[in-house]
């Protein structure tokens, strides 16, 4: 029995609590069938995949909040979820994980159109999740600056979808580091996604000056850039969370933001003016990413051609860690691919839509991000469909589509944001020579080693550390953090109980050493462990999870609910109280009494 291990090295000497990853307990032992209802089986789903757009005043058309509301849609909801249409999230499910990734499994799919099929039943109210406040204001807390236009503009009542460019000053006086911005639609009805642009020069306010009403019609001007390689946008459901201090990107005065809506009209005139808040922080970057296109720009696909495919490629060359991707195309294509091929021959995939929508275009940022070494191969493959029978094909019957920035034309790009390793570990080489017993710098080294993916040079380092600090609880567990990354999980078990010889209450070494013991097999001693981080950090949501997650595994179903509903008691933060309600919805479908 295999479980995801994830660790914090400790510097200086603390750690955060680890989660362990519960694939696995979808093949445990079933108990019966029991019917569902919306209150204990949907209503999670709903909250945690839907709401974030379904709920008052949100971009949807329509809340399900309430039972009322699904019931009257219960037809519908099964509908579109089985077919993926909603909730809208196009790559592939196994792809990432990704930032904001929500999409149904294929069994909540089928819990939906099963509980669809069965009548839609309430259930008890008692078993409702907690209810969540939607804030209409802003997301990420008050902006330090907000753009908005100088007047709104009105959108038309008919007519195909518009793509309209607005460009939007921003007044400082001064450079500025920008460690967030987000996106207000302003009318969430008919604006479907935005691009956003920083242009440092005159050219995009111009092309907007011809035009005597709100923006302009046309292609977003080359000047236009993404800032310091930082992607920039918006789709529904979608607030990026603020960047680390030491990844701000540099805004300069004289600048403007240049913003693509697309909108779609509703049947009556819609006003819009969307506005832009930014937030600001108070260092220089210190490291800045690196923006990877790969794409063609000799698209010539023949009418009638459904198997029109693009590719491109780009060896790595140096060590890069995968930040986020951004795959784009127009109407036309219809698989997208990105692919990294290691120089061992095996390969990850960066992203995979296999029904590619020009309609929900996203950036797609890794929450943990990608490690690739010098000399992979990053690889796209779009294919395209000009036949007939492509429903999205924007020219019937259909016509030689070439390569260009109109939506009617095509394009096949993926770019991919990069950083290189944080400082040179060679330089930390150099000092240690000079100083081999200074641990900071082994410290750092190993560190970097980690960043890097070279788990054993790290072992190294952090080894030496324990050697020189024999009786530090920390340095056995951050050797024993590095032995779990490269799987060395037996002598990773001995640096953890050796941290814990030296301080028995080191939560994070019982965290550990738990999650250990799960990989190997031995859930009832990591029950244990688990059990004495709860003792220590009674307050820990993140402890009781994982106790509860080793309850299941060993088949305590009922132990598991109760100390998942005890997690959340405790308030946790959003992200981790939903991942908590969705391991107690399948530790319900299990549930058993205890003997």
């Amino acid at each position: 029995m295999n479980a995801a291990l994830l660790n914090t090295v400790a510097r200086p000497f603390q750690a955060r609590a680890l989660h362990v990853s519960l694939g696995v307990l979808l093949i445990a032992a079933p108990a019966a069938a029991q019917s569902l209802t919306y209150a204990r089986d949907i209503a999670p789903l709903i909250v945690d995949r839907c709401a974030m757009c379904h709920h008052p005043g949100g971009s949807a058309p329509f809340s399900l909040l309430t039972y009322a509301d699904a019931k009257r849609r219960a037809t519908q909801i099964a509908a579109v979820t089985k077919s993926r249409f909603m909730p809208p999230w196009k790559a592939d499910p196994g792809d990432g994980p990704f930032v904001g990734q929500h999409p149904l499994s294929d069994a909540e799919i089928r819990l939906i159109e099963r509980w669809a099929g069965e009548g839609a039943a309430e259930g008890d109210p008692r078993d409702m999740p907690p209810p969540r406040a939607w804030s209409e204001g802003w997301q990420l807390g008050t902006p330090d600056l907000v753009l908005t236009l100088d007047q709104p503009y009105t959108l038309p009542p008919e007519g195909t979808d518009v793509f309209r460019i607005f460009v939007l000053p921003i007044p400082v006086d001064a450079a500025r580091f920008v460690r967030g911005l987000e996106f207000r639609p302003g009318n969430p009805r008919v604006v479907h996604h935005a691009n956003i642009r920083v242009d440092a020069t005159p050219a995009s306010r111009r092309l907007d000056d011809q035009d005597p009403a709100p923006g302009y019609d046309g292609l977003i001007a080359h000047s236009a850039q993404y800032p310091d390689g930082h992607f920039l946008g918006w789709t529904p459901g979608q607030v990026v969370p603020l960047l680390p201090k030491d990844l701000a990107w540099r805004l300069e005065k004289r600048t403007d933001l240049v913003v693509q809506l697309h909108m779609q009209p509703s049947g009556k005139a819609e006003v819009v003016a969307p506005s832009v808040g930014l937030y600001f922080g108070d260092a220089a970057p210190a490291r800045t990413p690196a923006m990877l296109r790969l794409g063609r720009q000799n698209i010539d696909i023949p009418a009638g051609d459904a198997r029109y495919v693009v590719t491109d490629s780009y060896v790595l060359p140096v060590d890069v860690e995968v930040q986020a991707v951004q795959p784009h195309a127009h109407y036309r294509a219809h698989d997208v691919r990105g692919l990294a091929t290691l120089p061992d021959g095996s390969t990850k995939r960066l992203i995979d839509i296999a029904d590619w929508d020009f309609r929900w275009q996203h950036v797609y940022r890794f929450v943990t991000p990608l490690r690739l070494p010098k000399g992979t191969t990053v690889s796209m493959r779009y294919v395209y469909d000009n036949s007939a029978d492509n429903p999205r094909n924007p020219q019937q019957p259909p016509k030689r589509a070439r390569w260009g920035q109109r939506s009617s034309d095509e394009m096949g790009d993926l770019w991919i944001q990069v950083l290189t390793a944080a400082e040179d570990v060679r330089g930390y080489e150099v000092e240690i020579e000079k100083h081999p017993d200074d641990t900071a710098l082994h410290d750092d080294a190993a560190l970097l080693y980690l960043e890097l993916g070279r788990h054993e040079s790290a072992i190294a380092h952090f080894r030496t550390s324990a050697k020189l600090k024999p009786q530090s609880a920390a340095a056995h567990y951050n050797l024993g953090t590095a032995l779990t990354l490269a799987r060395r999980l037996d002598e990773a078990a001995g640096e953890y109980r050796a941290a814990l010889g030296i301080d028995p209450a080191y939560a994070n070494a019982h965290n550990n050493l738990g999650n250990v013991l799960i990989a190997e097999g031995k859930v009832d001693e990591a029950i244990v462990e688990f059990r004495e981080v709860v003792r220590l950090q009674p307050d820990s949501p993140a402890g009781l999870k994982n106790l509860a997650a080793a309850y299941a595994m060993a088949g305590q179903f009922e132990r598991a609910v109760d100390t998942a509903e005890a997690a959340l008691r405790l308030n946790p933060a959003e992200t981790l109280a939903g991942e908590i309600r969705r391991l107690k919805a399948l530790y319900l479908q299990h549930k058993r009494p205890v003997p």
